[in-house]
C-alpha cells in the first residue's frame, strides 16, 4: 500500500478557483503534505446538477493542477453515474491499494460545518484525518463552537502525529474570497475573471464559451 501523506480535495469544481487552490496549499503547508489530489465529482452529492459537463471541469482542473509540483488530478469520481459520497470513494481507494492512515481528506471550514449530514458521517471521520480550512467568514477554530460534539476531535497543525487517531485539523490560513457561483455570473456577462482562476483556466472558459449567456 502506499504510504504517501497526501491529501484528496474533492469538489464540483464548476469552475475550479483560486480559492479551491488556496485551500489545497494551506492544507499542503500547514501538514506537509506530499500530494494534494483534486478529485472532480461527476455526480456531486450536494449540490445542483453542474452548468458546465463532467470533461470540462477536468479538463480545467488539469489545468489548475499544473500551478504546483505537488497537485495531481484523480479521476476516481469521474466515472461513476451515482452521486460522489466521500465514504465510498474511500472504499475505491482502498481497493486501489491506499492506506487511509496516510490519507488526508481536505475541505473548506463552509463545507465541513455540514458534516454531520454526510452520508456515514461517523464512519467517514472514524476512517481518515480530515483537514479543515478557514474560508471567509468561516473561520476553522470557529468549528470547535459549531459542532461540539466533535471538538474533542479537532486539533491544531502542530499537533500532528502519524501515530494519531483519525482526526480534524484546523488550519486558519487566508484563502481568496471567491466562488464558482460568483465565477458563472460574471462569465455570462463577458466579464474578466482575472485573479479568480488560473489564467490556464480563464482562458479556457472563454474559448469554450462556458457559462455564458447562463443566469
Amino acid at each position: 500500500m502506499s504510504r504517501v501523506r497526501q491529501g484528496w480535495l474533492g469538489g464540483t469544481f464548476d469552475p475550479i478557483h483560486c480559492g479551491h487552490l488556496d485551500v489545497a496549499r494551506a492544507a499542503h503547508d500547514a501538514l506537509s503534505l506530499e500530494t494534494v489530489h483534486l478529485v472532480p465529482a461527476r455526480v456531486p452529492p450536494h449540490r445542483l446538477a453542474p452548468q458546465a459537463t463532467a470533461a470540462h471541469r477536468r479538463a480545467m482542473v488539469a489545468l489548475a493542477a499544473k500551478s504546483a509540483a505537488w497537485l495531481r488530478v484523480s479521476d476516481i469520481e469521474m466515472t461513476a453515474d451515482t452521486p460522489s459520497y466521500t465514504v465510498d470513494t474511500l472504499d475505491r481507494l482502498v481497493a486501489a491499494g491506499t492506506a487511509l492512515d496516510t490519507l488526508h481528506v481536505i475541505t473548506g471550514a463552509d463545507a465541513f460545518a455540514g458534516i454531520l449530514s454526510w452520508k456515514a458521517a461517523e464512519t467517514l471521520l472514524s476512517r481518515c484525518h480530515f483537514v479543515v480550512v478557514s474560508r471567509p467568514g468561516h473561520p476553522a477554530p470557529g468549528l470547535r463552537q459549531t459542532l461540539p460534539a466533535l471538538a474533542a476531535r479537532m486539533r491544531d497543525p502542530g499537533d500532528y502525529d502519524d501515530r494519531l487517531q483519525p482526526s480534524i485539523f484546523l488550519v486558519d490560513a487566508p484563502t481568496a474570497p471567491v466562488s464558482s457561483t460568483k465565477i458563472r455570473a460574471l462569465a455570462s456577462a463577458g466579464s474578466s475573471l482575472a485573479g479568480l482562476v488560473p489564467p490556464a483556466v480563464a482562458e479556457y472558459i472563454d474559448r469554450n464559451a462556458l457559462y455564458r449567456g447562463v443566469a
